[in-house]
């Protein structure tokens, strides 16, 4: 154990007008300003000056027309806005999200090798295999590959970036001007990868990134999704509605990555918070239960329906859910899907009920309360084995995220449970991670 103080860690989910699905209808929202760069940068230069973490993009790589008629479901490209944000700023984390089923793991581990140099250190991919059959279908696929399959292929994927991101020892590059040397030869390696997915020759024509590799992330809880962050991920995303759930996720995970050779403390784990913020107890309330009045539910049930991977459109909306236990087995995205059956057979939800509950966080922990009690809470998680840090996900973004800004991290500085500056340029400072060794270098 270090000696070093814990602090948690603070990431902005970074959803264009907030994590609430009628966010965008919000009289309060900047909804204008959904596909203006200056939005976008001033979001990211607040949660620098905050001395967050990170900046994370999700992404999600299918739309249809029932879907934006009633909902903002479009996004810029999450390396692309990425490297535009790391122009104006200095310190802060930029993590995208890229899947590895419908990529290649040269252009992927290029495009983040290339982020890291722009960013001078603060590039990180949130690994994640995609779900839907709407996405597969903009990708030559008739529908998405199963679960297990998918996993086997980003495992794959992940072994083979690496090999790129080593291909150049950290010494290659001489830039002997007098005997016309840019690189030593010897120390630029080809990886012949013949695997199940992927044949790759190697080297990626960009030398090792400032980072080595970029820091990495997932975001599945799946059980092939704890596996796999347990082999190779830095820090993990994961959507929880209870302490107690968040708990046991916490000592699972853990207990995984040790049980690969890991170190768990090396292993970050940040479950989303969505969050709606008021001066008094009464009035977050409100504000929470008037998002709900601008929600159009025939939209909600499109959403949830793409989601689960079934029709729910005939069931009224003040009837229970049918028993969704056949789902369990979906090759779709199995971890949330899960959560909304167990959340829907604990609390025994309507459908609008449920719509509401998932309105504002899509499964993520919502709460609503003043800047002290969402700083209590966040504390709780953290101290009692739950959290290492969290996905702040405000329900709209330029009010609430102002807000947990300006009076939750002041209030958590406070309690010394954040930082007051930032003790290094990189994300892996941020992070306090090692340098990964290069598997090409043979160590004496």
């Amino acid at each position: 154990m270090s000696n070093q103080v814990r602090t948690m860690h603070l990431n902005l989910f970074l959803y264009n007008m907030g994590h609430h699905e009628v966010s965008w209808r919000y009289p309060e929202s900047l909804s204008h300003r959904l596909m203006d760069f200056t939005y976008y940068k001033q979001l990211a230069q607040k949660a620098e000056q905050a001395k967050m973490d990170s900046i994370f993009l999700a992404d999600r790589i299918s739309t249809s027309p029932k879907a934006v008629e009633h909902g903002s479901l479009i996004s810029f490209e999450p390396t692309t806005l990425l490297s535009a944000i790391a122009s104006v700023t200095n310190r802060i984390g930029l993590i995208g999200t890229v899947s590895t089923s419908f990529n290649e793991p040269y252009n992927v581990a290029r495009r983040f090798s290339s982020l890291d140099f722009l960013s001078n250190g603060r590039a990180g991919w949130n690994i994640i295999t995609s779900g839907t059959d709407h996405e597969a279908q903009n990708f030559n696929f008739a529908g998405i590959p199963d679960h297990s399959e998918r996993y086997r292929k980003a495992k794959e994927f992940i072994e083979v970036s690496m090999k790129l991101w080593d291909s150049w020892e950290d010494d290659a590059i001489l830039l002997d001007k007098v005997n016309g040397i840019f690189a030593d030869k010897q120390k630029v390696h080809e990886i012949h990868h013949n695997g199940e997915f992927f044949n790759v020759r190697g080297p990626l024509n960009l030398p090792r990134s400032p980072q080595k590799r970029p820091v990495l992330f997932q975001a599945g809880t799946s059980e092939d999704g704890k596996d796999f962050s347990a082999l190779y991920a830095d820090a993990i995303f994961t959507a929880q509605q209870t302490f107690e759930d968040a708990r046991e996720f916490y000592k699972d995970v853990k207990e995984r990555i040790s049980g690969n050779g890991r170190n768990p403390e090396q292993v970050k784990i940040l479950p989303g918070i969505s969050f709606v913020i008021g001066n008094t107890e009464e009035e977050a309330d409100e504000r929470a239960e008037e998002l709900s009045e601008f929600m159009n539910f025939d939209h909600s049930m499109i959403q949830l329906s793409n989601r689960l991977g079934v029709d729910l459109s005939s069931i009224s909306l003040d009837e229970p859910l049918p028993n969704l236990s056949d789902l369990k087995e979906t090759q779709g995205h199995q971890s949330r899907t899960n959560l909304i059956i167990q959340l829907t057979q604990s609390e025994n939800l309507t459908l609008k009920q449920l719509l509401i509950r998932l309105g504002g966080g899509r499964g993520h922990y919502t709460i609503s309360g003043t800047p002290k009690r969402i700083a209590d809470e966040l504390e709780f998680w953290f101290l009692n084995g739950a959290a290492d840090g969290f996905n702040i996900m405000p329900q709209i973004m330029n009010r609430d995220f102002n807000q947990f800004v300006d009076l939750v991290i002041p209030e958590l500085q406070r309690r010394q449970l954040f930082r007051m500056d930032y003790s290094g340029s990189t994300l892996r400072d941020h992070y306090q991670l090692p340098f990964p060794v290069n598997q090409f270098v043979t160590i004496s």
